[in-house]
């Protein structure tokens, strides 16, 4: 079996230019160590679980938030139900302060249960926290989210973001994995997901190798690093994360952002929408296509179109808000035909 994950980079005493001329370029997840010791929160955690729980219902605002309930005998796990037909956790809305009541009286408790709040904007949830602790990475103007909860398990999944998150209060377990690797994840529904996105079916603690054999590949292919209070980590864009949360009050904090440049299409709407029109085409016309993706839409060759003048090139060329209504009406067209396009059985033929 090939070897388990590696350790994931770590850096210290890292600025703001360090992080943007060294640790971006690479691509590649990072532990950035110690990098928000001197926040108040992080300070409170370190004195105990329920100083931490006091400075943050404190801060909070008494609007609720959307909290997340798994039972008893799921290892804390928020998945999908038997039937991958829904979803094992219930969300319902309560305030910060009373699931940090919650967490505290429930903590020792080891039942396989867990609750969690994810992603909550700071600014609406917690503003006072939103004043005092800022990172010093990034453009003051990217949102902060935070998550709180008990020892959950977030499952492998990406974001359409990069992202910097902090560990403010107990200690998380990062594994990362490139993003070729989704081929060994053995990914989940992409329409029917937990937060927006795929997650995988494979259970880290006790990996299925009979019903998922390639993610021994995956596994030799991964990065990890465990967090304690004060450090961050660096996930690059579309790289794949499983989080597991090991105390019994856990906090984090994190920011997305994106260098996709302004007025481009959601990338996930093109692989929504080749699955529906390449996927099933005859092979050899699947691999035709696939010159055509190589050649225009990632420029193997480099830039396709020099042969024609740049008021010409149409969707070939730069992306506009023009070229994106052109395009939108285009697609309209094409899936608005698409019935009349499609040959009809045989026992509906007439000659």
């Amino acid at each position: 079996m090939p070897d388990g994950p590696k350790p994931i980079t770590v850096w210290r005493d890292v600025d703001a230019d360090l992080f943007r001329e060294r640790i971006v370029p690479q691509g590649r997840p990072a532990v950035l160590k110690g990098l928000a010791l001197d926040w108040p929160a992080v300070q409170a955690g370190l004195d105990s679980p329920q100083a931490l729980a006091r400075y943050l219902a404190d801060l909070a605002d008494d609007r609720p938030v959307p909290t997340l309930s798994v039972g008893p005998g799921a290892d804390g796990r928020f998945f999908y139900t038997p039937d991958i037909r829904a979803f094992n956790f219930q969300r319902r809305p309560q305030s910060l302060r009373t699931l940090l009541d919650d967490l505290i009286s429930g903590l020792g408790r080891n039942d396989g249960s867990a609750r969690a709040v994810q992603a909550a904007s700071v600014a609406t949830c917690l503003p006072g926290l939103e004043r005092q602790d800022r990172p010093t990475l990034l453009d003051p103007t990217v949102a902060s989210r935070i998550w709180i909860g008990d020892q959950a398990v977030v499952a492998a999944h990406f974001d359409l973001f990069e992202n910097i998150a902090y560990v403010v209060g107990g200690r998380r377990r990062f594994t990362v994995f490139p993003p070729e690797q989704v081929r060994n994840l053995y990914v989940g529904p992409i329409e029917l997901t937990p937060a927006g996105v795929p997650i995988s079916m494979v259970d880290f603690d006790r990996p299925d190798m009979e019903r998922f054999p390639r993610f021994a590949e995956a596994l030799a292919a991964a990065e990890v690093a465990e967090l304690e209070p004060g450090d961050a980590i660096y996930i690059p864009y579309l790289w794949w994360h499983h989080v597991r949360a090991l105390e019994g009050l856990n906090v984090l904090v994190n920011y997305w952002w994106s260098r996709t440049p302004a007025g481009v299409a959601p990338p996930m709407a093109a692989l929504m929408l080749a699955l529906i029109s390449i996927r099933d085409l005859p092979p050899a016309y699947r691999e035709a296509w696939r010159g055509l993706f190589e050649h225009w839409v990632f420029q193997a060759d480099g830039e396709p179109m020099t042969h024609l003048p740049p008021a010409v090139r149409g969707a070939l060329g730069a992306t506009s808000p023009e070229l994106l209504r052109l395009t939108a009406d285009k697609m309209m067209q094409i899936f608005g035909g698409a019935a009349l396009s499609q040959p009809r059985p045989a026992q509906q033929r007439r000659n």
